[in-house]
């Protein structure tokens, strides 16, 4: 976790907080609940490419009430970028699909549409690396010299996963929703290339120990409401 994700994820904390707070009263007359189709992006993608200009990535992101406190949600992206490791430079290209379902386990006010929610869902991404350099460490190489060279592709990869999601939606004004959340994930399969491991996915991050990894999504997106029932 950097610094900048822990710096933007309290902030939309505090904003949450804010503008709960600010909420006025609702006439008990309109005790309707909204459902509909929500649709966004993801913030952190653009932020990461101000910070980091060889990090670039789109992610759309929606979901769509079925029930009263449960939602299918659907996520695509892609991504490009290079990452340099201690011994080793490497650029990943590819894109992505998630798709599962929240629980909304917050209990709203009359007139109030925010969201505390936990979710599934599972992941699947095709893409390519390229090995653009290494360098031998102290215990050796971490790859066979004469089996692999610098500049090297590797095309036609893919990953699955699962992953555990935890966040809110605000809705700061009419239909518009701030969302943050954070992921916890677990690659169930990848192709790894001969003599290289899959250190990065798209739309599932940094591959950590024991395929593991975790995500963080800060999100502006807005409702298409198709019907309103009674709560």
């Amino acid at each position: 976790m950097t610094q900048r994700h822990i710096f933007l994820f309290f902030i939309s904390i505090l904003f949450t907080i804010t503008v709960n707070s600010q909420v006025k009263e609702q006439d008990t007359i309109k005790n309707k609940e909204k459902y509909g189709l929500r649709i966004g992006v993801d913030l952190s993608r653009p932020i990461n490419s101000f910070f980091e200009t060889e990090n670039k990535g789109l992610e759309i992101v929606t979901d769509f009430r079925v029930l009263r406190n449960y939602y299918a949600a659907v996520e695509l992206g892609f991504l490009d970028k290079t990452t340099n490791e201690d011994y080793l430079n490497f650029t990943t290209k590819g894109s992505y699909i998630k798709a599962g379902f929240n629980y909304n386990a917050y209990e709203n006010w009359i007139g109030m549409s925010n969201e505390i929610y936990i979710g599934l869902r599972y992941g699947f991404s095709l893409f390519n690396q390229t090995l653009n350099s290494y360098t031998p460490n102290v215990y050796g190489t971490y790859f066979i010299p004469e089996a692999l060279e610098p500049n090297s592709e590797f095309k036609d990869l893919n990953a699955h996963w699962v992953e555990f999601v935890f966040g809110m939606k605000v809705e700061t004004f009419n239909n518009l929703y701030l969302g943050v959340s954070v992921s916890f994930n677990n690659l169930i399969s990848t192709t790894d290339p001969d003599n290289f491991k899959n250190l990065q996915v798209p739309g599932f991050n940094r591959v950590f120990l024991n395929n593991k990894g975790v995500g963080f999504n800060y999100t502006l997106s807005y409702l298409i409401p198709i019907i309103k029932k009674d709560k």
